[in-house]
């Protein structure tokens, strides 16, 4: 939706500089859009409204979601028009002589066809619910005759895209993967909203164990695409925008689901929303014992070092050597400042360096006596290999040769 009217007229204005024609209509009322009203509620969308002539929700708009947050949205659209509120500009493009689509609006139309056709309930003024069926004739009279702002827009395909754009840029805008169903509507985008944009859809609870959002903000299709695109969604789109089956990219994004949950039995909270689409092209040819997999894994959720346990699986994964991934808990400034200290008076005395490393080499280092913040904390034995962070286990080295230590 439009932030401000300002901002609505300057959308108007700049549709007005185009060849593009725009008609102001002010005599359709709440009763005319929602003549014919159809809401599907398996794909939780509106359909048609004005007695079929109106498609609410063209494949290139984005899904429903003014009931995502408990129906806030979707009440205060009621309210406002009982109180007399305008609920905004509504855009419709014209695509032949009878048949219309809405080009912005359709979340507050939805919202109005769901109402009158029982959908949901409104608080009134004693905090009761009322549906629609059951309220006052006057208040549903009320709703009826109320006549919405409704600019017809007529225009090329590529033209209607761009208002498209221009209008939710201007307003709440749409996400990334909103955008680019818009700019590459067609088959292929339909049938994939169809799968992954549904939120009825099966097999969401088992992708929802590796794959952050929601069906209706598309974040399951975004998240396909990705992995199926190695992160060139928009490319992939378009040269599969005509396509009649969307295959390789079912195939593809449950390969990588079904290989995540054979090599990981456990299923985890910090699996959902990691780069599994990355994680399956690095190490998919690689074999694993999942029973012993799942005992690393409880291992290191059991540590108290491992700060980061998203960085589990990968670490796993690439063979468990790259500890930074789980941000191995460090040794505090006071355990740092103290064991500098010892090892400075230390080499001091002996002349030589207070890097233990550096004396013990035969470079111009050997009896340089480094500052504190030259030096980085080490692990005398690895925390990889059973060397806890704590105080008899830390040293300090020079930078070079802490770095160059690494994991040994």
């Amino acid at each position: 939706m439009i932030s401000s009217d300002n901002d609505r007229n300057n959308i108007v204005l700049s549709m007005r500089k185009t060849i593009m024609k725009t008609i102001l209509k002010t005599n359709i009322t709440v009763k005319d859009i929602c003549d014919g009203f159809v809401y599907n509620e398996l794909e939780g969308r509106g359909l048609f409204g004005l007695s079929g002539k109106l498609t609410i929700q063209p494949e290139y708009q984005r899904n429903y979601i003014y009931a995502s947050d408990g129906g806030k949205r979707e009440v205060f659209v009621i309210e406002s028009i009982l109180k007399g509120y305008p609920i905004g500009l509504i855009y419709f493009n014209q695509v032949s002589e009878d048949n219309l689509e809405v080009l912005d609006g359709q979340q507050r139309i939805t919202s109005v066809g769901r109402f009158v056709n029982d959908k949901f309930a409104i608080k009134d003024e004693n905090g009761m619910e009322q549906y629609f069926g059951g309220m006052a004739k006057d208040k549903k009279a009320k709703i009826l005759e109320t006549k919405l702002l409704i600019y017809e827009c007529e225009g090329t395909e590529s033209e209607i895209k761009e208002w498209f754009r221009t209008i939710n840029i201007a307003g709440v805008p749409l996400n990334n993967q909103e955008l680019l169903n818009a700019v590459y509507s067609g088959p292929f985008v339909t049938l994939s909203k169809e799968d992954f944009s549904n939120s009825q859809n099966s097999n969401i609870q088992k992708w929802s164990a590796y794959v952050s959002g929601s069906a209706n903000r598309q974040d399951f299709l975004e998240c396909a695409l990705d992995w199926v695109s190695k992160s060139n969604i928009g490319d992939y789109m378009s040269r599969h925008r005509k396509d009649k089956n969307i295959t390789e990219l079912k195939t593809y994004f449950n390969g990588v689901i079904d290989w995540v949950s054979s090599v990981f039995i456990d299923v985890e909270s910090e699996m959902r929303g990691l780069e599994w689409g990355r994680l399956y092209e690095a190490y998919h040819k690689k074999s694993y014992n999942p029973k012993n997999v799942s005992e690393e894994v409880q291992k290191l959720y059991g540590d108290p070092y491992v700060k980061n346990r998203k960085g589990i699986f990968e670490f796993i994964l690439g063979g468990s050597t790259d500890t930074k991934l789980l941000e191995v808990r460090v040794f505090d400034d006071a355990t740092k400042k103290s064991i500098y200290k010892e090892q400075t008076t230390k080499a001091e005395k002996k002349k030589e360096s207070n890097c233990p490393d550096c004396a013990l080499g035969h470079e111009a280092n050997k009896e340089k006596i480094w500052n504190l913040s030259e030096m980085d904390s080490d692990h005398v034995t690895a925390w990889s290999k059973g060397g806890k962070t704590a105080f008899k286990n830390c040293q300090m080295l020079c930078k070079t040769h802490n770095q160059a230590k690494g994991n040994r």
